[in-house]
């Protein structure tokens, strides 16, 4: 971690109000102290990118022709390379942001034309993703889903050493709004021959996602400080997954197509510099072992969490509101963002900017805290209960999923992530077996 282990400055203010107004509201995700980054565009237009404030956009090529003087990065119409220019761009553009958006700002009256309203915004991936890893630091998940396969051990004697991941698919990641059918899949039938059909067991993943800043050349590990400095930003992600497909499939290599058909981001980046008020100690349970030196520093020790609420909401295609599923928390993950870039690269695999980490399911101690319905139903065996009488032990088609997360603390303005919405549609038809 950087030697200002603290990295809070005039942008984090709680006092600070801008001259959008919708940004000084109390429950707004995007006040002048968040200023996430994504990528949109309006109907007939080219995609760039662009900054949230309150209920807006700030365009941020419009923003540059207008005089603001951002790094000519921003003016592309994807964040990587942006990301690739490291930290201290981060900082420098997050000042000048915030500085131009703030109330009484002389840079009001020629930026107010450059405000795009997010309703009218069409969002996408905000970068180009070359690879994508997904991790399983949910060690509350990893337990409970442990216990329904093995009940007398339910954690592996590698989960408390190593941060376990596998890579994942990236065609079929997509933004908030993203509707997918439901897979086809081969599952276990009643019989000893399998069968092949529509996934009847679809679950969602409560995750968040951390994009990379600056990457690593090959055969050149990242240390934790360089790991904890050089990545972007957090989003939130669901990795959904067919449960059937998955426990058929996952031995002897993990998880194959029981993943690779959907993956939905948040569409706006929340930065580093942005949650540096919520970060937290970084805490082992007494008793667990340490992490091995190359996953272990004094920063890390000291602020390596970040203390997230995360939430799972669920709309049926009957209900006319969504109703919460559960809530959890991002600081209960048993490895922090610095410990798996600085595995993942620990090989010398060379990672890019752009690139994405999946964190694993984030799921609460408490009973009811769960992050996938897998959990929340003990397998299937326990459904649940919704408004209006309906149940679910797993996903229906026409149900929408939202994941929903902010950080809140006292001395600090609360920020959020936005919505990662996703529906389920029917599938395609399965194809004929032939023997």
């Amino acid at each position: 971690m950087s030697e200002n282990m603290n990295d809070i400055d005039f942008t984090h203010d709680p006092a600070q109000r801008s001259w959008v107004t919708s940004a000084n509201a109390d429950a707004t995700d995007f006040p002048l102290q968040n200023l996430p980054f994504g990528r949109f565009r309006r109907a007939g237009e080219a995609w760039r990118l662009g900054v949230a404030i309150g209920d807006q956009v700030l365009d941020l090529r419009a923003a540059m022709a207008a005089g603001l003087p951002l790094d000519a990065t921003l003016g592309s119409d994807v964040l990587n390379d942006f990301m690739a220019l490291g930290k201290a761009a981060r900082v420098q553009a997050r000042a000048l942001l915030s500085r131009a958006l703030a109330a009484g700002s002389a840079e009001e009256a020629r930026l107010r034309s450059c405000l795009v309203p997010q309703r009218e915004a069409e969002m996408s991936l905000p970068c180009r993703i070359g690879d994508y890893t997904d991790f399983y630091t949910g060690i509350h998940h990893a337990t409970t889903v442990g216990k329904l396969f093995r009940p007398d051990n339910p954690l592996l004697p590698n989960y408390k050493w190593v941060p376990i991941g596998y890579h994942g698919r990236v065609s079929s990641l997509g933004v908030s709004g993203q509707q997918f059918r439901r897979p086809l899949g081969q599952f276990k039938g009643e019989g000893d021959e399998p069968q092949f059909g529509p996934a009847r067991r679809l679950d969602y993943e409560l995750e968040v996602g951390v994009f990379v800043g600056r990457g690593n050349a090959q055969g050149e590990p990242k240390p934790m400080d360089e790991a904890e400095d050089d990545w972007f930003g957090m989003v939130l992600l669901n990795d959904w997954s067919a449960r059937d497909v998955q426990a058929w499939e996952y031995q002897p290599l993990g998880p194959f197509l029981s993943k690779s058909f959907a993956t939905t981001l948040s569409p706006w980046v929340v930065t580093r510099e942005a949650l540096e008020p919520f970060r937290v100690p970084f805490v082992r349970p007494a008793g667990d072992p340490q992490p091995l030196p190359y996953l272990d520093s004094p920063a890390n020790r000291e602020r390596g969490g970040i203390d997230i609420t995360l939430e799972v909401w669920l709309k049926t295609a009957s209900m006319s509101e969504p109703q919460r599923l559960t809530e959890s928390n991002f600081r209960d993950a048993y490895w922090t963002v610095a410990q798996m870039l600085a595995h993942h690269s620990s090989n010398g695999c060379n990672l890019q900017p752009g690139d994405l980490l999946g964190s694993g399911t984030q799921s609460g101690a408490q009973p009811g805290q769960g992050g996938s319905l897998l959990e929340l139903t003990g397998g299937g065996k326990q459904p649940l209960s919704l408004a209006g009488g309906e149940t679910r032990t797993f996903l229906d088609d026409g149900d929408t999923v939202e994941l929903r997360a902010h950080c809140q603390r006292a001395g600090a303005r609360r920020i959020g992530f936005g919505v990662c919405a996703a529906t389920v549609l029917p599938p395609q038809s399965a194809p004929v077996q032939s023997h």
